[in-house]
């Protein structure tokens, strides 16, 4: 991979279609993005399939907090996996572990069966396993395509050394895509430090809907209660910032 690609973390069908007019070549699509991202629904993707000219990454993941599932969780993800394939997605992103934190490689053999000749991408979970070097092992023997990885810190800035050394450590084996917490100013920082050749940044703007607004006592949330007529949205106008800072990474379109 000779240029710098930019993938743009998306929780909704807009944010996608956001991220493609600001100049994104790849999209992750998700829901949930409070929890991190899980599973969207396949309405989201086949209209995102429909209206993008750009690969679409699809989440595979039933819930929040932790990455051990029970079998009928397992059984949803594998469905879920069968139906993104079925549906177009160009790349199916997962992540599952033991109950001591380390990749679960019987399970995850099984969901990379399914993702067939699509790419295979091991989601944040890779973030929290004791041992990075040998989760990367078994994850480039089970034949996953990529890593979403923090460096295993709260921030990509924070977890720069470690980025760097599992792009040297991976080679040809792995790609290493850096994520989580990136800011926009950021960016160049993270490509020259690394090494890595693609990036997964989120950019958010905060839009209204004041249907709720004859009872704004009403809420629909959790004990957070944010406010029921904001919500966020990508930015284009950020998204096309990056692309253009990118730009003179890669060859002319």
């Amino acid at each position: 991979m000779n240029r710098v690609l930019l993938e743009i973390c998306c929780g909704s069908l807009d944010d996608a279609l956001e991220a493609a007019a600001g100049g994104a070549d790849r999209v992750e699509l998700c829901s949930s993005l409070f929890h991190g991202g899980l599973t969207p629904s396949f309405g989201t993707l086949v209209e995102a399939k429909k209206r993008l000219s750009i690969p679409v990454v699809f989440m595979v993941r039933p819930r929040g907090g932790g990455f051990c599932y029970t079998e009928a969780e397992m059984a949803a993800m594998e469905r879920d996996t069968e139906m993104a394939v079925a549906n177009g997605a160009d790349a199916v992103v997962f992540g599952i572990l033991t109950d001591d934190g380390r990749v679960d490689v019987e399970r995850s053999a099984r969901i990379r069966r399914l993702i067939g000749t699509r790419d295979a991408v091991f989601h944040r979970a890779f973030d929290v396993t004791p041992d990075p070097f040998a989760a990367l092992d078994q994850l480039a023997d089970l034949g996953v395509t990529r890593i979403l990885t923090s460096g295993q810190r709260d921030t990509v800035f924070e977890g720069l050394d470690l980025i760097k050394r599992l792009q040297d450590y991976g080679g040809d084996r792995m790609q290493i895509l850096p994520g989580g917490g990136i800011k926009p100013y950021q960016v160049d920082d993270v490509i020259a430090r690394t090494g890595c050749r693609q990036i997964h940044v989120a950019a958010w703007a905060e839009r209204r809907d004041d249907s709720t607004r004859h009872h704004p006592d009403v809420t629909f949330g959790g004990a957070l209660y944010p406010p029921e007529n904001r919500y966020d949205v990508t930015d284009r106008a950020v998204v096309a910032g990056l692309a253009g800072r990118l730009a003179s990474a890669r060859p002319n379109r």
